[in-house]
């Protein structure tokens, strides 16, 4: 009776009223906490710890658990990783299986935010079943280096395309009442030496770049929670950046929700705590100590961080428990529909796939004309790779190469999906010839390929936190193996499977190359239907891919000698804004593949560009029919040309799906922020005023149409 009782007077208490603000609910809470009870929020602990006597038992068991205060109603947050699906870290539960999504670039690169939102949809409903509340999901950071380790969790290299299907993403997740956490708060672009570098780079660009992809992502998505990087920029740690936090954050942009640290990323309790970091995420088992248990308790007595600080930082965290439905909706065992989950999955799959090269209308093969197949390599018998690190899932079926080990030194597991593209193919052409090698023979390889109509080469880049590239080269024998296999059949298809760009010094001898990326828990028969034709390629890549990293700002990786063993500083500035795309731009260089560039097997026509402005708003009109004969999706891409002459940014694009003949008339807001640039003295967006050249492109170097207008010069308004 007295637990009746007490649940019945919480449920009457004003902060549980789920018609007032979210504001109205956090201040009421607030008021009712004891000194313990808002110092227990501000830390949590690591959830998966090796030795699972140290777990504690009220926590499900994944990256993270902050203690709930149960006698307010207000519950523990249970956290995990997932960006590309619910994790198991050290399989901590062995029977915690989840969908695979496609990775993040993947899900970039299908152009297509309502996408992002289903993907995000779908983990947050597993993530309910398994009872977690918080998913350490939404990374919005730039790609700067196409060797770096977690480019596959990235959402690309352009800040409007990343920021605004991260939007999507969290948008997805929290319409689940599952709080989102966008991350790695900021310029945290590579893994070497991510503990000890600071990223060195101007306001201007630094605004106009990799702040601006978590703006769009913030105003759009309203995540619950923003985690802070592990790096250093411009000199300090990014979790006691009072510039990044304090100013811009919670200042500039008037960020309601809280900030978490990355795990092991916080070194100090007063300095972290007056800069604007508001929770210190698994504390002793990453960082050594708790600064934001009894140390900064003492600093609140000392008087070196106010207790209003630390109300600010209790605040938030509540506001965002209320915000996002964490404290409404609790999650329950709610059942998994297994088979629809992994048709989201095969469906961003099938839309992420980007046909790069088709010579002599190679694909889509032909059941009937390609009577004797060979696949070759990449474990095509057996599933398809995902990336390693904190966001690797355990698919749903197990891993199909458990006896697959990672490289010698690498902590980090190498999970494949069990979705063999070998079977979907065999399923696609029954009446074939359907062979298969390894890949490790290149013999072999080349013996089956001499005799075969087709050879199906699929190759594996694997990557994962902790660790970068030395180069863009594939991993072992994979080049020769392509080069030889090409030379015994020219009629030679490559799929790549990677977590980013590669390098391709094959490229001119074979016929066809696809970029798959990691395709996740139906991953194999999403490749075999775009193969065959069943789904046409609709895929524009989000990444520039080089021809050497002789183009890239850096050639070789900074600090690639010392790592985490001592400090240095990676030199930003070289590219400052210009990342991807626009230091080819730069450069007068051209690279292997351009940004938003892709191929289909139909035609399409764009044109008819109009320009209208209203005020500081340009809208762009146009046209685009499907020339050819199949159905298909194609991404009409709007690039601005600044007075100043600076390099094109996107400023704009739709994804629309078109039947043969076709013909749809197309309307797209630009965003003014993509026609300014940032006043790091005044700190706003101001137009720079004079004629402006909008082009209606195929990719960042293939322009259809370019037409003018003028605008004049002044702040941007309404930001």
């Amino acid at each position: 009776m007295a637990e009746q009782a007490r649940e019945e007077a919480i449920a009457r208490a004003p902060w549980m009223d789920a018609s007032r603000s979210a504001d109205q609910r956090a201040h009421d809470a607030l008021a009712e906490m004891t000194m313990v009870e808002k110092m227990r929020l501000l830390y949590g602990e690591f959830a998966a710890p090796m030795d699972l006597t140290e777990k504690d038992h009220r926590a499900i068991g994944s990256a993270g658990y902050v203690p709930g205060i149960p006698r307010l109603g207000i519950p523990a947050q249970q956290q995990t990783d997932a960006d590309l699906g619910v994790t198991n870290p050290g399989l901590i539960d062995p029977g915690r299986e989840a969908t695979t999504l496609p990775s993040v670039l993947a899900t970039a690169a299908t152009w297509q935010p309502e996408l992002s939102r289903l993907g995000g949809e779908m983990i947050a409903k597993e993530a309910r079943h398994f009872g977690f509340n918080v998913l350490l999901a939404g990374t919005a950071g730039l790609i700067r280096d196409p060797r770096a380790g977690r480019n596959f969790e990235m959402p690309g290299e352009d800040p409007l395309l990343s920021g605004k299907m991260a939007a999507a993403k969290v948008e997805g997740i929290q319409r689940q009442d599952v709080m989102s956490t966008v991350k790695h708060y900021a310029v945290n672009a590579q893994e070497t030496g991510r503990h000890k570098l600071s990223a060195e780079i101007g306001d201007q660009a630094l605004q106009e770049s990799d702040l601006l992809s978590f703006q769009y992502a913030i105003e759009g998505g309203e995540p619950g929670a923003v985690m802070c990087g592990y790096n250093r920029v411009n000199g300090d740690y990014a979790c006691e950046n009072d510039y990044l936090l304090h100013q811009v954050l919670k200042g500039e942009w008037g960020y309601p929700g809280f900030v978490m640290s990355d795990w092991g990323a916080v070194y100090t309790s007063v300095e972290a705590a007056n800069a604007g970091l508001d929770q210190q995420s698994a504390a002793e088992a990453f960082d050594g100590i708790v600064h934001f248990g009894a140390p900064l308790e003492k600093a609140v007595d000392s008087g070196a961080v106010s207790s209003e600080r630390i109300d600010d930082m209790v605040y938030r965290i509540l506001r965002s428990y209320f915000a996002t439905g964490l404290v409404d909706n609790p999650p329950g065992d709610e059942p998994i529909d297994v088979e629809a989950n992994a048709r989201v999955a095969q469906e961003v799959a099938e839309n992420a796939m980007v046909l790069l090269r088709n010579e002599q209308r190679q694909l889509p093969l032909d059941a009937e004309r390609d009577r004797h197949i060979v696949v070759i390599g990449g474990h095509a018998d057996k599933g398809v790779v995902a990336g390693g690190g904190s966001a690797a899932v355990n698919p749903v079926g197990g891993d199909a190469v458990p006896e697959l080990v990672p490289p010698e030194g690498v902590n980090t597991q190498r999970l494949y999906p069990r979705s063999p593209p070998l079977a979907a193919i065999e399923r696609h052409a029954p009446n074939a010839r359907i062979e298969f090698a390894a890949g490790d023979d290149i013999d072999q390889a080349v013996a089956l390929a001499r005799d075969s109509d087709v050879a199906v080469v699929f190759v594996e880049q694997w990557t994962a936190e902790t660790f970068d590239m030395a180069s863009l080269s594939l991993d072992g024998h994979q080049d020769e193996l392509i080069e030889a296999v090409a030379q015994a059949n020219p009629n030679t298809v490559v799929v790549l499977q990677t977590g980013g760009p590669v390098a391709m010094p094959w490229h001119d001898r074979v016929n066809g190359i696809v970029a798959a990326w990691y395709p996740g828990q139906r991953g194999g028969e999403a490749i075999a239907n775009v193969l065959f034709g069943v789904k046409n390629p609709a895929g524009r890549l989000p990444v520039t891919f080089p021809r050497s990293t002789q183009q890239l700002p850096r050639p070789n990786i900074p600090g690639i000698t010392v790592g985490n063993s001592e400090f240095f500083d990676v030199d930003y500035d070289i590219e400052g804004a210009d990342v991807g795309y626009r230091w080819f731009e730069r450069g007068q260089e051209a690279p292997l593949y351009p940004f938003g560039f892709g191929l289909s097997y139909t035609e399409f026509d764009q044109s008819g560009l109009e320009l209208e402005r209203d005020g500081q708003v340009v809208r762009a009109r146009f046209t685009v029919t499907n020339t050819g004969e199949r159905q298909g999706r194609t991404v009409p891409q709007l690039y601005v040309r600044a007075p100043d002459g600076s390099p094109a940014r996107l400023a704009g694009w739709q994804s629309v799906s078109l039947e043969p003949g076709e013909r749809r008339e197309l309307s797209v807001e630009i965003d003014p922020r993509q026609l300014a640039r940032f006043d790091s003295d005044t700190r706003h967006w101001r137009l720079e005023g004079g004629e402006f050249r909008i082009s209606l492109s195929r990719s960042a170097q293939h322009i259809s149409e370019e037409r003018s207008i003028e605008l004049p010069a002044g702040p941007l308004e309404n930001l």
